[in-house]
Protein backbone atom coordinates (compact mmCIF):
# COMPACT_ATOMS: atom_id res chain seq x y z
CA UNK A 1 0.00 0.00 0.00
CA UNK A 2 1.73 3.39 -1.26
CA UNK A 3 0.12 5.65 1.14
CA UNK A 4 1.40 8.74 -0.33
CA UNK A 5 -1.31 7.57 -3.49
CA UNK A 6 -4.13 7.09 -1.20
CA UNK A 7 -7.32 9.54 -1.88
CA UNK A 8 -8.69 12.39 0.02
CA UNK A 9 -11.16 10.95 3.19
CA UNK A 10 -11.32 7.94 4.23
CA UNK A 11 -9.91 4.61 2.65
CA UNK A 12 -10.11 0.95 4.09
CA UNK A 13 -8.62 -2.26 2.94
CA UNK A 14 -8.27 -5.99 4.05
CA UNK A 15 -5.51 -6.67 6.37
CA UNK A 16 -2.93 -9.15 5.77
CA UNK A 17 -4.50 -13.08 5.85
CA UNK A 18 -2.38 -13.86 8.63
CA UNK A 19 -3.80 -10.90 10.38
CA UNK A 20 -7.55 -11.64 9.97
CA UNK A 21 -8.36 -13.64 12.51
CA UNK A 22 -7.98 -10.80 14.81
CA UNK A 23 -7.57 -7.79 12.70
CA UNK A 24 -10.69 -6.76 10.83
CA UNK A 25 -8.92 -4.13 8.21
CA UNK A 26 -6.49 -1.16 7.95
CA UNK A 27 -7.52 2.06 7.32
CA UNK A 28 -6.12 5.62 6.13
CA UNK A 29 -8.20 9.02 6.86
CA UNK A 30 -6.19 12.35 4.63
CA UNK A 31 -7.20 15.75 4.72
CA UNK A 32 -7.02 17.98 2.44
CA UNK A 33 -5.54 22.32 2.55
CA UNK A 34 -8.58 22.89 5.59
CA UNK A 35 -9.08 21.62 9.26
CA UNK A 36 -11.70 18.78 8.74
CA UNK A 37 -14.82 18.30 11.62
CA UNK A 38 -16.00 14.59 12.22
CA UNK A 39 -17.65 12.30 14.24
CA UNK A 40 -16.39 8.24 15.22
CA UNK A 41 -19.61 6.53 15.71
CA UNK A 42 -19.57 2.93 18.14
CA UNK A 43 -18.79 -0.45 15.97
CA UNK A 44 -17.54 -2.64 19.02
CA UNK A 45 -13.55 -2.52 17.99
CA UNK A 46 -10.39 -1.43 19.49
CA UNK A 47 -7.77 0.74 17.13
CA UNK A 48 -4.33 1.00 17.32
CA UNK A 49 -3.64 4.43 15.42
CA UNK A 50 -0.78 6.69 14.09
CA UNK A 51 -1.15 9.89 13.42
CA UNK A 52 1.05 12.32 11.99
CA UNK A 53 2.89 14.98 13.73
CA UNK A 54 1.53 12.77 17.15
CA UNK A 55 2.76 9.05 17.33
CA UNK A 56 0.65 6.27 18.11
CA UNK A 57 -2.24 5.96 20.55
CA UNK A 58 -5.46 3.20 21.04
CA UNK A 59 -8.56 3.99 20.68
CA UNK A 60 -10.16 2.24 22.48
CA UNK A 61 -13.79 0.80 22.36
CA UNK A 62 -17.12 3.91 22.45
CA UNK A 63 -20.29 3.57 24.08
CA UNK A 64 -21.45 7.16 22.04
CA UNK A 65 -20.09 9.53 19.05
CA UNK A 66 -16.83 11.21 19.47
CA UNK A 67 -16.37 14.41 17.81
CA UNK A 68 -13.15 14.70 16.42
CA UNK A 69 -11.05 17.71 14.63
CA UNK A 70 -8.22 16.68 11.74
CA UNK A 71 -5.85 19.15 10.85
CA UNK A 72 -5.25 20.17 7.47
CA UNK A 73 -2.99 18.27 5.64
CA UNK A 74 -2.81 15.31 8.42
CA UNK A 75 -2.31 11.06 7.55
CA UNK A 76 -4.10 9.16 10.27
CA UNK A 77 -3.29 5.50 10.09
CA UNK A 78 -4.96 2.26 11.84
CA UNK A 79 -5.01 -0.93 12.64
CA UNK A 80 -8.43 -2.33 13.81
CA UNK A 81 -9.04 -5.00 16.04
CA UNK A 82 -11.98 -7.14 15.88
CA UNK A 83 -14.16 -7.40 19.22
CA UNK A 84 -12.73 -10.30 21.43
CA UNK A 85 -9.59 -9.27 20.07
CA UNK A 86 -7.99 -6.09 21.42
CA UNK A 87 -7.90 -7.10 24.69
CA UNK A 88 -5.85 -10.20 24.21
CA UNK A 89 -3.76 -7.89 21.68
CA UNK A 90 -2.83 -5.05 24.14
CA UNK A 91 -2.80 -7.34 27.18
CA UNK A 92 -4.90 -5.14 28.98
CA UNK A 93 -8.71 -5.08 30.23
CA UNK A 94 -10.06 -3.21 27.48
CA UNK A 95 -12.94 -1.66 29.99
CA UNK A 96 -9.79 0.50 31.02
CA UNK A 97 -10.01 1.92 27.46
CA UNK A 98 -13.61 2.19 27.30
CA UNK A 99 -14.74 5.59 25.72
CA UNK A 100 -10.79 6.69 25.72
CA UNK A 101 -7.69 7.77 23.40
CA UNK A 102 -4.81 6.64 25.45
CA UNK A 103 -0.96 7.57 23.88
CA UNK A 104 0.98 4.00 23.25
CA UNK A 105 3.44 5.04 25.20
CA UNK A 106 1.31 4.93 28.44
CA UNK A 107 0.60 1.47 27.60
CA UNK A 108 3.32 -0.35 25.68
CA UNK A 109 6.70 1.85 25.65
CA UNK A 110 8.31 -0.44 23.52
CA UNK A 111 5.97 -0.71 20.27
CA UNK A 112 5.67 2.95 20.40
CA UNK A 113 8.93 4.14 20.32
CA UNK A 114 8.53 2.16 17.00
CA UNK A 115 5.71 4.30 16.08
CA UNK A 116 6.79 8.31 16.48
CA UNK A 117 5.24 10.77 14.79
CA UNK A 118 8.06 12.16 12.84
CA UNK A 119 7.59 8.97 10.71
CA UNK A 120 6.75 9.71 7.16
CA UNK A 121 3.12 7.70 6.48
CA UNK A 122 4.47 4.59 4.52
CA UNK A 123 6.76 3.95 7.05
CA UNK A 124 4.92 4.37 9.70
CA UNK A 125 2.24 1.68 7.93
CA UNK A 126 4.80 -0.87 8.02
CA UNK A 127 5.77 -1.05 11.46
CA UNK A 128 1.91 -0.48 12.98
CA UNK A 129 1.53 -3.79 10.78
CA UNK A 130 4.65 -5.19 12.62
CA UNK A 131 3.16 -4.14 15.91
CA UNK A 132 -0.03 -5.27 15.27
CA UNK A 133 1.05 -8.75 14.04
CA UNK A 134 3.58 -9.00 17.58
CA UNK A 135 0.71 -8.03 19.61
CA UNK A 136 -1.85 -11.06 18.36
CA UNK A 137 0.95 -13.59 18.09
CA UNK A 138 0.26 -15.91 20.93
CA UNK A 139 -2.66 -13.60 22.34
CA UNK A 140 -5.79 -14.93 20.18
CA UNK A 141 -9.32 -13.62 20.33
CA UNK A 142 -11.46 -15.00 23.59
CA UNK A 143 -13.05 -17.35 21.84
CA UNK A 144 -16.13 -17.48 24.09
CA UNK A 145 -16.37 -13.39 23.13
CA UNK A 146 -15.60 -14.60 19.40
CA UNK A 147 -18.56 -17.01 19.29
CA UNK A 148 -21.26 -14.30 22.09
CA UNK A 149 -20.15 -12.18 19.29
CA UNK A 150 -21.31 -13.61 16.28
CA UNK A 151 -24.82 -15.10 17.98
CA UNK A 152 -25.16 -11.15 19.41
CA UNK A 153 -25.48 -10.01 15.42
CA UNK A 154 -29.33 -11.93 16.01
CA UNK A 155 -31.42 -8.59 17.77
CA UNK A 156 -33.39 -10.88 19.01
CA UNK A 157 -30.77 -13.42 21.10
CA UNK A 158 -31.46 -13.24 25.08
CA UNK A 159 -27.44 -12.02 26.50
CA UNK A 160 -28.55 -15.30 28.86
CA UNK A 161 -28.92 -17.78 26.19
CA UNK A 162 -25.92 -16.55 24.72
CA UNK A 163 -24.08 -17.00 27.82
CA UNK A 164 -25.40 -20.98 28.11
CA UNK A 165 -24.31 -21.22 24.50
CA UNK A 166 -21.26 -21.19 24.83
CA UNK A 167 -20.58 -22.58 28.17
CA UNK A 168 -20.58 -20.07 30.64
CA UNK A 169 -22.57 -18.47 33.17
CA UNK A 170 -23.87 -14.73 32.47
CA UNK A 171 -21.04 -13.29 35.14
CA UNK A 172 -18.81 -14.51 33.18
CA UNK A 173 -19.83 -13.63 30.06
CA UNK A 174 -20.06 -10.07 31.13
CA UNK A 175 -16.30 -10.60 32.71
CA UNK A 176 -14.75 -11.99 29.56
CA UNK A 177 -17.06 -9.30 26.91
CA UNK A 178 -15.58 -6.22 29.57
CA UNK A 179 -12.00 -7.60 29.17
CA UNK A 180 -11.95 -8.33 25.30
CA UNK A 181 -14.28 -6.17 24.13
CA UNK A 182 -14.47 -3.71 26.60
CA UNK A 183 -18.37 -3.42 28.04
CA UNK A 184 -20.94 -6.38 28.42
CA UNK A 185 -22.61 -8.53 25.86
CA UNK A 186 -25.93 -6.57 26.21
CA UNK A 187 -23.93 -3.11 25.12
CA UNK A 188 -22.60 -4.96 22.30
CA UNK A 189 -25.76 -5.90 21.00
CA UNK A 190 -26.65 -2.53 21.27
CA UNK A 191 -23.82 -1.54 18.75
CA UNK A 192 -23.82 -4.31 16.47
CA UNK A 193 -27.88 -3.44 15.65
CA UNK A 194 -27.07 0.28 15.43
CA UNK A 195 -23.94 -0.73 12.92
CA UNK A 196 -26.58 -3.23 10.75
CA UNK A 197 -29.02 -0.10 11.06
CA UNK A 198 -26.10 1.89 9.71
CA UNK A 199 -25.11 -0.52 6.99
CA UNK A 200 -28.90 -0.60 5.47
CA UNK A 201 -28.49 3.08 5.25
CA UNK A 202 -25.15 2.65 3.27
CA UNK A 203 -26.38 0.31 1.07
CA UNK A 204 -29.74 2.45 0.29
CA UNK A 205 -27.28 5.15 -0.44
CA UNK A 206 -24.97 3.11 -2.59
CA UNK A 207 -28.19 1.79 -4.79
CA UNK A 208 -28.90 5.50 -5.02
CA UNK A 209 -32.41 5.00 -2.86
CA UNK A 210 -34.82 7.04 -0.68
CA UNK A 211 -33.58 6.02 2.55
CA UNK A 212 -37.01 8.16 3.95
CA UNK A 213 -38.65 4.92 5.25
CA UNK A 214 -37.21 4.49 8.63
CA UNK A 215 -39.43 2.60 9.77
CA UNK A 216 -38.85 -0.28 7.55
CA UNK A 217 -35.14 0.16 8.45
CA UNK A 218 -35.63 -0.22 11.50
CA UNK A 219 -37.44 -3.09 11.88
CA UNK A 220 -34.88 -4.72 9.29
CA UNK A 221 -32.19 -3.91 11.73
CA UNK A 222 -34.36 -5.48 15.29
CA UNK A 223 -35.38 -2.06 16.08
CA UNK A 224 -38.55 -2.68 18.24
CA UNK A 225 -40.04 -0.14 16.57
CA UNK A 226 -39.20 3.29 15.08
CA UNK A 227 -39.22 5.32 18.91
CA UNK A 228 -37.22 2.30 19.44
CA UNK A 229 -34.58 3.28 16.91
CA UNK A 230 -34.81 7.14 17.48
CA UNK A 231 -33.79 6.59 21.23
CA UNK A 232 -30.91 4.49 20.47
CA UNK A 233 -29.65 6.42 17.25
CA UNK A 234 -29.54 9.40 19.65
CA UNK A 235 -27.94 7.77 22.90
CA UNK A 236 -25.01 6.46 19.77
CA UNK A 237 -24.73 9.20 17.55
CA UNK A 238 -25.95 12.21 18.69
CA UNK A 239 -28.39 12.32 15.82
CA UNK A 240 -32.06 11.45 14.73
CA UNK A 241 -32.12 8.94 12.55
CA UNK A 242 -32.90 11.26 9.95
CA UNK A 243 -30.01 13.33 10.20
CA UNK A 244 -27.32 10.34 9.87
CA UNK A 245 -28.87 9.44 7.39
CA UNK A 246 -28.45 12.65 5.53
CA UNK A 247 -25.30 12.89 7.09
CA UNK A 248 -24.21 9.64 5.30
CA UNK A 249 -25.10 10.14 2.41
CA UNK A 250 -23.02 13.43 1.83
CA UNK A 251 -20.40 11.72 2.80
CA UNK A 252 -20.91 8.82 0.62
CA UNK A 253 -19.62 11.54 -2.25
CA UNK A 254 -16.03 11.70 -1.01
CA UNK A 255 -13.32 10.56 -3.55
CA UNK A 256 -12.20 6.59 -3.12
CA UNK A 257 -10.62 3.66 -4.44
CA UNK A 258 -10.64 0.28 -3.80
CA UNK A 259 -11.88 -3.22 -4.51
CA UNK A 260 -15.74 -3.75 -4.22
CA UNK A 261 -15.38 -6.00 -1.19
CA UNK A 262 -13.33 -3.37 0.27
CA UNK A 263 -16.25 -0.72 -0.47
CA UNK A 264 -18.63 -3.73 0.73
CA UNK A 265 -16.38 -3.54 3.93
CA UNK A 266 -16.42 -0.30 4.75
CA UNK A 267 -20.14 0.06 4.71
CA UNK A 268 -20.17 -1.93 7.86
CA UNK A 269 -17.21 -0.99 10.00
CA UNK A 270 -16.43 2.43 11.80
CA UNK A 271 -16.76 5.78 9.75
CA UNK A 272 -15.94 9.05 10.60
CA UNK A 273 -18.67 11.56 8.76
CA UNK A 274 -18.67 15.19 9.13
CA UNK A 275 -20.29 16.46 12.52
CA UNK A 276 -22.93 18.27 12.88
CA UNK A 277 -25.37 19.04 16.03
CA UNK A 278 -23.53 16.82 18.08
CA UNK A 279 -22.38 17.34 21.82
CA UNK A 280 -18.69 17.97 22.52
CA UNK A 281 -16.84 15.68 24.86
CA UNK A 282 -13.68 14.76 26.18
CA UNK A 283 -11.53 12.07 27.44
CA UNK A 284 -10.94 10.77 30.91
CA UNK A 285 -6.75 11.19 31.71
CA UNK A 286 -4.84 7.96 30.92
CA UNK A 287 -5.10 5.06 33.62
CA UNK A 288 -1.97 2.43 34.26
CA UNK A 289 -3.13 -0.44 32.56
CA UNK A 290 -3.71 -4.03 34.27
CA UNK A 291 -3.16 -6.97 33.10
CA UNK A 292 -5.11 -9.38 31.04
CA UNK A 293 -6.78 -12.14 32.50
CA UNK A 294 -6.28 -15.23 29.62
CA UNK A 295 -9.18 -16.61 28.24
CA UNK A 296 -10.35 -20.08 30.16
CA UNK A 297 -11.50 -23.14 27.73
CA UNK A 298 -15.16 -23.11 27.50
CA UNK A 299 -17.51 -25.42 25.53
CA UNK A 300 -19.57 -24.02 22.61
CA UNK A 301 -21.28 -25.43 19.86
CA UNK A 302 -20.14 -21.98 17.54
Amino acid sequence: MDVRALPVGYTEWPAPAALRDAVACLWAQVTEDADRDGLVLPDGCTDLVWEQGRGAFVAGPDTGPVPTTMAAGTVILGVRFRPSAGGPALGIPLSELRDRRVDLPDLLPGPARRLRGTLDPDTALSRALDVAAALVAGAEPDPAVTCATGLLHDPRARAEDVAAEVGLSMRQLRRRCHAAVGYGPKTLQRVLRFRRFLSRIDAAIQRGQDVADLAVLAAEAGYADQAHLTRECGRLSGLTPAALARQRRSSAGRPYRGSSATLQSRLTTRWMIPASGTAGGTRAPSRPHATFAPALPVRMRC
